[in-house]
């Protein structure tokens, strides 16, 4: 049982609020200025030093939740990396670069915070923290229908289209619309065995690659934009 729980909420219109006080959650509303700014906000509004950082879709499966039940030595040289399980659409994936999915999200606030580039956070640990690893999965409830998922592709790719033209990092736009695609799909389907995960795993992969494109076709259109401007 978590000593405290906080729920950091961007404005949602939804029952979000209600759920969050009926489990004694302290509800926390923030504007949203990017997912890596929300998550270390999120974790300065903690009392607590240790901190189990959760997406609003995931949850804990009944083996991790054990495991870190049992766990006795929780200082700042060590952080802690579960596996993330992705359901899609119904169907849990077990392939196409999904799996694994190895997460650090469990963690001393003084020696970890999320980075990376905005939309695919991560948490970074300080130099000399050791990271173990935990039994069970970390359950990620992606996409119920294939619609949600081309929503979020068309968001994520503006994100980080914006990220790469913020970071100047906009060289060869058309060799990368042409290949990453391919490369990732190769990747994804044939050498992570996407193929396994049956008609979703096609999906999936197929989806993968399609992202890769419109991210580097958003970048090409906003730096011809510029270049017009």
């Amino acid at each position: 049982m978590a000593s405290e729980i906080v729920v950091v909420d961007s404005f949602s219109t939804d029952s979000t609020e209600a759920i969050a006080n009926q489990h004694g959650a302290k509800f926390i509303q923030h504007q949203f200025e990017g997912h890596i700014e929300q998550k270390n906000y999120a974790i300065a509004q903690a009392k607590n030093d240790i901190i189990l950082s959760l997406d609003a879709d995931e949850c804990l499966s009944a083996e991790l939740a054990a495991s870190i039940k049992s766990l006795t030595n929780l200082d700042p040289q060590t952080a802690y990396r579960m596996n993330r399980l992705t359901n899609y659409c119904g169907q849990w994936i077990h392939h196409c670069g999904w799996y694994p999915d190895a997460k650090v999200r469990l963690f001393h606030r003084s020696t970890a915070h999320w980075g990376g580039q905005n939309p695919h956070d991560k948490i970074i640990v300080d130099q000399g923290v050791q990271v173990l690893d935990l039994v069970g999965d970390l359950k990620h409830y992606s996409y119920y229908t294939i619609g949600e998922h081309l929503v979020q592709i068309d968001k994520f790719s503006t994100i980080a289209a914006n990220e790469l033209v913020r970071k100047n990092n906009t060289q060869y736009l058309v060799l990368k619309m042409c290949f990453s695609p391919t490369f990732s799909f190769i990747k994804s389907y044939l050498v992570q065995l996407g193929f396994l995960d049956g008609r979703f795993g096609f999906i999936v992969c197929v989806l993968s690659a399609y992202y890769r494109f419109v991210k580097y076709a958003k970048v090409f259109m906003m730096t011809r934009q510029e270049a017009g401007s």
